[in-house]
């Protein structure tokens, strides 16, 4: 009978979180959830951990612990996508292509964007001036360029449409950062004429989406996409998407 009024609990609990504006807030004390319910302490402690291990929730301990609201959003719903990828055996190529079609899309949204001048593309050319600062440090070059990838992409309008390319795009990235890393001691990391090409990409990429050229921002936006990511692809596009080994783990929790 405890399962069936614990999953009762959590239903409620989850209803709670995912229709509230907040997170990272303190959920009512366990025995006040007691109390709430008309339960037992264990029923509602069971309800507690099946929502820790939906990611809604964390259980701290000690003198200022208790349960934490965590409403789920794009950088959650990237470390289960990529579970369900290393699951079925998603290869590097194949993640790789799926993006190909859907950020130069971005692209050329984010040119047709009337506020684009207040908002995009002012973001754009900060991320420029901060990696172009960058040109020769291997990993945090790598992560400030794809930082410029990440504002295109949250330029979408279409908020299910943004879910799921920023979804997309933070796996991609992950494996990007941990390849990185993992070169980086032995000198394989892209050199500065091959960081500064991408730049001066990005570069006409911002004056494209400036001048409203949604076409030519996308056509662009394929072929650099395509670039970047055969750096990768060329000596890891048949493994398949890591999210479990520890480096890509501690990756997704940092998003």
């Amino acid at each position: 009978m405890t399962p069936r009024i614990a999953e009762a609990i959590a239903a409620d609990l989850r209803q709670r979180i995912l229709q509230s504006d907040q997170t990272d807030i303190p959920l009512p004390r366990q025995e006040d959830l007691v109390r709430e319910y008309g339960v037992s302490g264990p029923s509602v402690r069971e309800a507690l951990r099946i929502l820790e291990a939906e990611g809604l929730i964390t259980v701290r301990r000690g003198k200022f612990g208790g349960a934490f609201v965590h409403k789920p959003d794009w950088s959650s719903a990237a470390f289960a996508v990529a579970l369900s990828m290393q699951g079925q055996g998603v290869r590097l190529s194949d993640l790789a292509e799926s993006l190909v079609i859907l950020e130069p899309m971005c692209v050329a949204e984010c040119a047709t964007r009337p506020d684009r001048h207040a908002t995009i593309v002012p973001a754009l050319r900060e991320n420029l001036a901060e990696t172009e600062r960058l040109v020769g440090v291997g990993d945090q070059y790598s992560a400030h360029a794809r930082v410029f990838h990440e504002i295109i992409v949250g330029g979408l309008q279409n908020q299910s449409l943004r879910l799921v390319v920023r979804t997309l795009s933070a796996v991609w990235s992950i494996q990007e950062k941990t390849w990185a890393q993992s070169v980086k001691a032995t000198a394989q990391y892209p050199g500065e004429d091959q960081q500064r090409e991408s730049l001066r990409t990005h570069e006409v990429l911002i004056k494209l989406v400036d001048e409203g050229d949604a076409e030519g921002a996308r056509q662009l936006a394929e072929k650099h996409v395509r670039a970047t990511q055969q750096i990768v692809l060329d000596r890891h596009g048949d493994e398949v998407v890591d999210s479990s080994s520890l480096l890509a783990v501690q990756a997704f929790k940092s998003l």
